[in-house]
């Protein structure tokens, strides 16, 4: 009933899907994951629209990795506007703490009723409009934002579903498995999970190395009756690609360019160069397998007998 409604639900009601992206370990490339995610989802129909939430709120990385460092947060009557990655067309946006510090260096020393009340703040006074997916790149861990999140938006806890992260060493899996553990625990569905720096890409010829260990994260899928979405190697070509974001969003924030369109102009060269990307051909084919699985984890939400 609309008597029952949060200031959260009432702004997250005509988002479709929100896929939260979540790792038990720092270090495994969980935000290079959902920026990629986000950007496959945007290319997988003309018209989806996606945004993408940052909630690593004491290490914000998407606005780097998408060249929109330097940005501000625009305050409209209706609440915060979501910085635009692709211009005007406004079918892929980005929220994060990142945008808001005076200087990206800044650190952020918060204690946990602080983050609480960002978090609420990001979920309730966004302007997130009407959006299929809203992918929330998460810290490492199993702590306040994540509970936070899901206390937020228990009104919306049916369109909620996860997707973990992991590398395939020993540690690593171990941690997957405390973070499958925790969304176990609080009922919240999961799409699969993704086993990241799984081989190397060699620059030259595109041939993949295991210099690491590799198959840890399908095995884990496999034991826990998880879907196993895919692996990623690590590609130097998509190392290369977020670090020239980097770059010239510093650039950009240092005066180097002053003209708004510059950075629109970037934001495009990012998406077309990430589709000529190895990790960007792979990737698809685990956003083919989330979209596929999403009716899945609805239905699995729904109660018998609805």
């Amino acid at each position: 009933m609309a008597s029952s409604e949060t200031p959260v639900t009432r702004r997250l009601k005509c988002i479709k899907h929100i896929i939260i992206v979540c790792s038990g370990k720092g270090g495994v490339g969980k935000s290079s994951v959902s920026t990629q995610l986000a950007l496959s989802l945007h290319s997988s129909s003309p018209t989806a629209r996606v945004a993408i939430l940052d909630v690593d709120l004491t290490g914000p990385s998407i606005p780097r990795m998408l060249g929109l460092d330097g940005h501000g947060v625009v305050q409209s009557s209706d609440g915060w506007v979501p910085v635009s990655a692709d211009g005007t067309e406004a079918r892929l946006s980005c929220m994060s703490v990142g945008f808001l510090l005076k200087k990206k260096d800044d650190s952020v020393v918060w204690r946990g009723p602080k983050k609480n009340a960002m978090i609420r703040q990001f979920l309730s006074d966004v302007r997130w409009g009407d959006l299929d997916y809203l992918v929330i790149d998460t810290p490492p861990g199993t702590s306040d934002e994540h509970l936070s999140l899901l206390e937020h938006m228990s009104g919306v806890h049916s369109r909620l579903s996860a997707v973990i992260v992991t590398t395939p060493q020993a540690v690593a899996l171990m941690d997957a498995m405390k973070c499958l553990s925790f969304t176990r625990t609080v009922n919240l569905p999961i799409l699969g999970l993704i086993e990241n720096m799984s081989g190397y890409v060699c620059p030259c010829c595109g041939e993949i190395s295991n210099v690491f260990s590799t198959g840890g994260g399908e095995e884990m899928a496999r034991r826990e009756g998880l879907t196993f979405l895919g692996s990623l190697p690590v590609d130097t070509e998509l190392v290369t690609l977020l670090d020239a974001a980097e770059v010239e969003s510093a650039a950009d924030s240092e005066g180097v360019s002053e003209d708004p369109a510059h950075g629109t102009e970037r934001t495009f060269q990012l998406f077309q160069q990430y589709q000529r990307t190895s990790s960007s051909k792979l990737f698809k084919g685990i956003v083919d397998r989330i979209i596929d699985r999403i009716p899945i984890v609805e239905e699995e939400q729904q109660p018998h007998g609805v």
